[in-house]
């Protein structure tokens, strides 16, 4: 009754069911309309956007055309939660709706909305084939019969493709292929190669796995390479040879340092005095990589080894992760670990998060199954609320207790019974595990008991759409890693419901108590029954990190009191608390670690955008004479500062030692006379931008046809775009070797933004310079041309996934279903 009382959503929820009230008592209005009155609704909104009318007031309107047509196009109604949890995402929070709640269609009403003002609306998905799914089908086809514009941003369209998908009402894209159009905007050299418009407004759907589960991935873009495998194939063969006494490991953390005896050892395997010295920055990074990839970093499990070459398996979904490395070398290490070829490093070109990415739209907003547990993170980093929007029928699925064995093989063994006997009455069962390993070894257990099964996993990523398709069909068994059918509901077979709908079997806990409640939301749909439960083990990775051997102990005494063998499982509220404790503790840790990351972030944020603000004005400003003035100004200014005579009464410049730094570097023979710069620092000054000015004056006459403004276009974008290269793979390496501030008793996060802050404005003196002598000693030509300095060779990134192969083993109509089971027809698929 308290809870109720002081329940600040109650009373949000109330004001949006108001609003949705608003919404349905317009049904009959709009539903006398005609096809073509419906559609003409759009023009008319616009018309009145333009007039300055609010997106509020047209809000009730707005989403009861979307109901309407939905219902026509679709011959799909939305609900009145669904209507709730538009509102919700137009005002820039995320709605929270359970599983088979009708997010996409929900997703509709604020895009329709926010895209009358003609300003782009981007729809976010967490891969290509939900963008596609929804851009090129039936969600697309209702947008398009509303009259608005629909486009697909695709990883291999060329940059005219991908102006004009930019440039459309609606936009579907994954959050990576955003972020890297983002940064390769501010990589090219002529304004008409650009492709984003500006950042509008943005709809994530699954928010929480975007902005909390890669938070801590940052997009970037590389080229050139650095030769560093040698280095990496020493450290190798060093952490080979450690013993236990050489290491420690906190496998909370999943951390490991060298002892003090591994550090010995290191020096002497290495010939080295101190290991900690500064000079040793990249030997000791390589034996940190080293030791982590050997001693926490796990075959099948964090990475797999496929074609020679080591894939990360993405922690959350159970995906193979290609095209995206482990950053800092740690990718590196592992390659020499496995005996693979070792790739080169590459120069960092162009780096963000996720976080200052998406905080740059003009409004944000989401939508997801599971973000109440981040509430805290999502309202302090993003200012977005967390809604709980009502299911719109009970949820009466089962959710047991858990079970808790003493050992992993008693857990095992009595998930696979479980299976056997639910299956043999024709239950449909979704497995969730952890791990690539795990899956494995349960599709061999159910083997040997003769069940038909379905492994989906990272290995058989290509197969998810027919598996998770038939997942709710009777007798149907499916193993699932993390991602279970992420986006897609699994929709319940004939004669389903009888037998207890789905029923949902998760073979341990998972760091985070979001990733366990999607999987038991895979079951239990708009009102279908269903079954979950959970099987966990004292060995369990997460209750070794975090329960200690205390845990165990009591496991295995109690056991012993009731006289049960560790076969026996244990249904104890004691023990689940344990668990929810060890969650909570792991999601505050990792909530720090993504405010780290963050806080880091921040100095490169704010250099970032001075340079890209610079970059912007120098590709669209049709005359940056007065960009170019200002570098010069500051750079003889700061030249003369530096040989002002700060003895001498009039505080006068040393004119011989001037002389030689500006003959012939900046001014031609002869320009310049010496016994004018034996005068004060302001006269010196002025003396010599009176030549500058001249200068200047002449060359401009001597070209017509903008070619002047044009040379200092391709002058400072070259050096700007040659500094900042340099500056921001100085600032990874930075990054690397912070950490090292620490042993000296000092803020590493502090160090980081004065050193920082000091090479950035080093690096902008450096720009000035050599714009200045570039303006003032360069010949200009007639075919002058810009060069793209940064070329980008390679992107790595939160998720990047393997494109769908057809099956080619007969020939496919055009209009046929798609081989690869993606549901959309050949023609739009695979068939272009």
């Amino acid at each position: 009754m308290l809870k109720r009382l002081f329940d600040v959503s109650r009373k949000e929820l109330k004001r949006l069911e108001l609003v949705a009230n608003k919404v349905f008592a317009l049904e009959d209005e709009f539903k006398a309309l005609t096809d073509a009155e419906l559609q003409n609704k759009t023009i008319e909104f616009k018309e009145r956007v333009k007039n300055g009318e609010t997106l509020e007031n047209l809000m009730t309107e707005a989403y009861a055309t979307v109901k309407e047509a939905s219902t026509r196009v679709l011959h799909m109604t939305p609900f009145k939660v669904q209507v709730m949890g538009a509102t919700t995402i137009h005002e820039g929070n995320i709605a929270e709706m359970k599983t088979g709640e009708g997010k996409t269609l929900t997703s509709v009403m604020p895009a329709y909305l926010n895209a009358l003002s003609g300003e782009g609306v981007h729809i976010v998905t967490v891969n290509e084939y939900l963008a596609g799914r929804e851009a090129e089908g039936e969600i697309g086809d209702l947008f398009r019969w509303l009259g608005l514009t629909v486009g697909y941003n695709r990883r291999e369209l060329s940059k005219d493709e991908k102006r004009d998908v930019y440039n459309c009402d609606i936009l579907y894209s994954t959050n990576n292929e955003l972020g890297f159009d983002y940064l390769r905007d501010h990589m090219v050299i002529y304004k008409e190669q650009m492709v984003q418009r500006p950042l509008n407004y943005a709809i994530i759907d699954e928010i929480d796995s975007i902005l909390i589960d890669e938070a801590r991935t940052p997009l970037i873009i590389s080229g050139g390479s650095k030769n560093t495998s040698n280095l990496y194939l020493q450290a190798q063969a060093f952490s080979r040879n450690l013993g236990e006494e050489d290491y420690e490991v906190d496998i909370k953390t999943k951390s490991v340092n060298l002892s003090e005896e591994g550090i010995a050892r290191a020096e002497r395997y290495f010939s080295l005095e101190n290991l900690y010295d500064l000079s040793h920055v990249g030997i000791l990074h390589s034996i940190n990589n080293a030791i982590k990839a050997n001693f926490t970093m796990d075959r099948d499990v964090d990475y797999v080894v496929q074609e020679n070459k080591v894939i990360i398996v993405d922690g959350f979904t159970g995906r193979l992760m290609h095209g995206r490395q482990f950053s800092e070398g740690l990718h590196q290490a592992l390659e020499a670990k496995e005996g693979v070829e070792i790739k080169k490093e590459t120069s960092t070109l162009a780096t963000i998060t996720f976080q200052n990415f998406f905080r740059m739209y003009t409004k944000l907003a989401g939508m997801t199954g599971t973000a109440k547990t981040e509430e805290e993170e999502f309202r302090n980093i993003y200012n977005m609320l967390v809604i709980e929007i009502p299911t719109n029928m009970p949820i009466v699925r089962d959710d047991a207790n858990d079970l808790i064995f003493a050992t992993m093989k008693a857990k095992y063994n009595a998930i696979a019974d479980e299976i056997k006997v639910r299956n043999a009455k024709g239950q449909p069962i979704l497995v969730g595990t952890i791990s690539i390993e795990t899956s494995e070894l349960l599709s061999k257990l159910l083997k040997r008991r003769g069940v038909r099964h379905d492994v989906l996993n990272a290995k058989q990523h290509e197969r998810e759409a027919d598996i998770v398709e038939n997942a709710g069909q009777k007798f149907s068994v499916t193993i699932a890693t993390n991602m279970a059918g992420r986006g897609t509901d699994i929709k319940l077979g004939e004669g389903v419901v009888a037998l207890g709908g789905l029923a949902v079997l998760g073979t341990e806990r998972h760091e985070s108590r979001r990733i366990d409640n999607q999987l038991r939301g895979r079951s239990g749909r708009q009102g279908d029954p269903g079954f979950s439960r959970f099987f966990l083990s004292a060995e369990d990775d997460l209750l070794r990190r975090f329960g200690g051997d205390t845990f165990k102990t009591r496991l295995e005494l109690l056991t012993r009191t009731r006289g049960s063998s560790d076969e026996s499982p244990i249904d104890m509220r004691f023990f689940s608390r344990v668990v929810e404790r060890a969650q909570k503790q792991i999601e505050g840790n990792n909530f720090d670690r993504r405010k780290t990351v963050l806080q880091y972030d921040e100095v490169n944020r704010r250099q970032r955008e001075v340079i890209y603000a610079q970059r912007r004005d120098i590709l669209f400003k049709d005359d940056i004479k007065d960009i170019g003035m200002g570098m010069v100004e500051r750079s003889i200014d700061k030249i003369i500062s530096n040989y002002v005579n700060q003895e001498s009464k009039e505080q006068l410049v040393k004119e011989t030692e001037l002389y030689k730094i500006l003959q012939g570097r900046y001014f031609a023979p002869n320009v310049i006379s010496r016994s004018k710069l034996k005068d004060t620092k302001e006269n010196v000054y002025s003396y010599l931008m009176e030549i500058i000015n001249e200068d200047i004056a002449k060359k401009e006459s001597k070209f017509i046809d903008g070619k002047f403004n044009e040379f200092l276009k391709a002058v400072i974008l070259r050096v700007v775009d040659t500094y900042w290269v340099q500056h921001i793979d100085q600032m990874s390496e930075l990054r690397q070797g912070i950490g090292l501030q620490q042993y000296a008793q000092m803020n590493p996060l502090r160090e980081y933004q004065d050193t920082g802050f000091s090479m950035f404005n080093d690096m902008i003196g450096s720009i000035d310079d050599d714009v200045t002598r570039y303006i003032l000693r360069a010949q200009i030509r007639d075919n002058m041309q810009r060069i793209q300095v940064a070329k980008p060779t390679h992107t790595s990134s939160g998720k990047e996934e393997t494109k769908r192969k057809p099956r080619t083993s007969s020939k496919v109509g055009r209009n046929d279903p798609c081989p690869c089971g993606s549901g959309k027809k050949y023609k739009n698929c695979h068939g272009r």
